[in-house]
């Protein structure tokens, strides 16, 4: 059904993990808008996209003048692959790069609407995903500093009383301050309105099967050791710096059914069953797989998936190829997941795919292993980005903007999430986003 008719339908018809704060259980504040889909999947595809590689499809003709174009982003995008210099992909037994199989019959471009030209006016990772998850630029904003705007979550907790356990923030690790951005310090907002934020690789990684994994209580007297590693771990893992751990609004029972979580996934970990896309061995396969696991267990109204892989592009131009195939099969595979999977997900969900920000037009002087030039992120080249968008009432095989008419900002993420969820007059109202258009507003 499409969007238009959708609405007019619809309107005729009426750890790494933050911790808790008890909130009233159920709605806080009476609903504002109709939702178009009961849950949102938002992939920021952080890490710094070239439009050449991604939409323009340009391969390492727009980048190392080698004649070869072609997408190797065939389960997001539509296009035919490239024919010849394959070094994206998975090496196989012979050390020989092989591509990955497509996994989605319909591309989510097919599925959705692309948005081909997008701006983005921030080209810092940190400074890019909170403009992402704000709706506002915070220029003057550095690192290790929380959001001075409220993100999406705490607008979607705070507006729809939405649980704890019902909104996170899944990254692919605890760089760039990332660990920050699951609640602002808005005085309207806050931590009690925040997101569960899970970290996989460090939660059920190497750290965390040390002080996580068979987690006890330690006896003061003589295991002060162990507790000191421990309160590294967390405090490394939250940023805490030493502070108090936020209460973010998890009930008793929600604190005891994401500490089984936990348990469950070390188990799983143990046996080979996490849901990793078929081909993982890149961090930003392990957090969509970790990620699949989330949404079977909690069925979230809203789930941020943050992939970073491709910020090698600086100085392995072939690593970002193989990161950005790579994170193109990953996120098919979460597509794939929920619709087969998660029946109480399925075609009850929208996806959001956007970057944080792209890449420079010339290359910097590094130079990989096949000699190809890294590149880095500074001109205005690097604030072009593209959307892609797709779910109930959300209009198929549609491309908006082009090349030389670009449309859209990367200020309308958050406005958007609150349309697909019904409470984006509660957003608009809180004078708090830059732009109230969401993307549909665009169209």
């Amino acid at each position: 059904m499409k969007r238009r008719t959708f609405i007019k339908k619809s309107t005729l018809g009426g750890a790494a993990l933050s911790i808790p704060f008890i909130l009233p259980s159920g709605r806080l504040f009476a609903a504002t808008g109709n939702r178009m889909a009961d849950h949102v999947v938002f992939i920021a595809f952080a890490g710094g996209v070239r439009q050449q590689e991604s939409v323009l499809q340009q391969y390492l003709d727009g980048s190392q003048d080698y004649p070869s174009s072609g997408n190797i982003m065939y389960n997001l995008l539509d296009g035919a692959a490239p024919t010849d210099k394959l070094v994206y992909g998975e090496n196989n037994s012979n050390n020989e790069n092989v591509p990955i199989p497509k996994l989605l019959s319909q591309t989510l471009q097919q599925q959705g609407t692309l948005f081909k030209e997008v701006n983005a006016s921030t080209v810092g990772h940190y400074s890019g995903v909170n403009t992402l998850l704000t709706g506002n630029y915070m220029y003057s904003q550095g690192l290790r500093v929380k959001p001075l705007r409220p993100t999406i979550f705490e607008y979607l907790r705070r507006h729809q009383g939405e649980k704890a356990t019902k909104t996170w923030f899944v990254g692919n690790g605890i760089g760039n301050s990332i660990p920050l951005l699951d609640y602002s310090e808005h005085e309207s907002y806050g931590s009690q309105y925040g997101a569960n934020f899970l970290a996989p690789t460090i939660t059920f990684g190497d750290d965390g099967e040390k002080h996580l994994k068979n987690a006890k209580i330690y006896h003061p007297d003589d295991e002060l050791d162990p507790m000191y590693k421990m309160k590294y771990f967390l405090d490394n893992v939250w940023y805490s710096q030493g502070n108090a751990l936020p209460d973010i609004g998890n009930t008793i029972e929600e604190k005891a059914e994401i500490k089984q979580f936990v348990k469950d996934m070390f188990v799983k970990k143990e046996n080979g069953t996490v849901a990793h896309p078929p081909y993982a061995a890149s961090g930003d396969g392990q957090t969509i797989g970790y990620a699949c696991e989330v949404m079977k267990r909690f069925k979230p109204t809203l789930t941020v998936v943050y992939l970073s892989n491709v910020d090698s592009c600086h100085a392995n131009f072939t690593s970002y190829l193989k990161s950005l195939h790579g994170a193109d099969h990953a996120v098919g595979h979460l597509w794939d997941y929920i619709q087969n999977q998660i029946p109480e997900m399925a075609n009850n969900t929208s996806i959001i795919v956007s970057p944080e920000h792209g890449r420079n037009l010339e290359p910097n002087n590094i130079k990989d292993a096949n000699a190809f030039w890294g590149y880095d992120h500074s001109d205005a080249n690097s604030r072009r980005i593209f959307n892609l968008i797709a779910g109930p009432g959300i209009d198929s095989n549609s491309i908006i903007g082009s090349e030389s008419n670009g449309v859209g900002d990367i200020v309308n993420i958050t406005p958007t999430i609150a349309e697909i969820l019904g409470f984006k007059d509660d957003v608009i109202n809180s004078g708090l986003v830059y732009n109230n258009n969401s993307l549909f507003d665009l169209i």
